[in-house]
């Protein structure tokens, strides 16, 4: 079978839209992947890995131990803005506008609040503060935007927050593209592959640069982020996203 054919085969659900080259995807793993390291560094919470705040979450439970605020509130919040996230892409949609390029805004000025109220003054971190707990959830709700505008908005792009099941999808399609099977499969393994180990490589830098800079400026690191959000928002206007828009009706 020509890999023509296998395309035509290719399901939906797996193919990436004309907006969502591997770059797109590859920076914003970066960004989730130095939003995380740092917010656990300096909040002792995840933003984007919500599953690792359960676990914490637990961990205190069966300690007997008092949990912060912020990570209390983290799991109702990221859950609340992706239920919002799917209202507003709808509400996008009706009216014939494709959601990514408002998303990646969205998650900009997210982490741009994060950074103001955290990051900016430099100041020690206060854990109780007002600031900290309010920068702490916008980091989340950022997180939980480009959660949402990677199934909304980049339909078949791998997740950018959560590598667990991209390491195994990898692992797994590269026994396939190895091991045989139809001609069909071994395309599609090699695609989806192709599309998954940017996204692995992109969290794994992201995690790295992160550390690396919260050691030297502490939770002033946060602009890395902000910078990478901008840098994908910027990244945005070289697709043509209004090629995936919905048909009018």
């Amino acid at each position: 079978m020509s890999p023509q054919t296998a395309t035509q085969q290719y399901p939906e659900s797996m193919r990436l839209p004309l907006s969502g080259t591997c770059i797109i995807p590859a920076i914003l793993s970066v960004i989730a992947g130095s939003a995380d390291v740092i917010s656990f560094l300096g909040f002792g919470m995840f933003t984007a890995h919500i599953t690792g705040n359960l676990v914490i979450l637990a961990a205190h439970v069966v300690a007997g131990e008092a949990a912060d605020l912020g990570l209390i509130l983290s799991v109702p919040i990221f859950i609340a803005v992706l239920c919002l996230m799917r209202l507003l892409v709808a509400g996008l949609e009706a009216v014939h506008i494709h959601s990514l390029r408002p998303l990646l805004l969205l998650q900009l000025v997210l982490l741009g609040g994060a950074f103001v109220c955290c990051g900016a003054s430099g100041q020690p971190l206060n854990q109780t503060a007002i600031s900290t707990v309010v920068g702490s959830e916008l980091a989340v709700a950022a997180m939980a935007v480009q959660a949402a505008l990677v199934q909304l908005s980049l339909k078949g792009a791998p997740s950018t927050t959560v590598m667990t099941t991209n390491v195994t999808r990898f692992v797994i399609d590269i026994g396939d593209v190895l091991l045989g099977g139809s001609p069909a499969d071994r395309f599609q393994a090699r695609r989806r592959a192709q599309h998954t180990w940017p996204v692995i490589l992109g969290f794994t830098i992201g995690a790295g640069l992160g550390a690396a800079c919260f050691a030297i400026v502490g939770l002033k690191s946060l602009g890395l982020p902000v910078g990478l959000a901008l840098l994908v928002l910027i990244v945005s206007f070289t697709a043509n996203p209004d090629a995936e828009r919905p048909p009018q009706k």
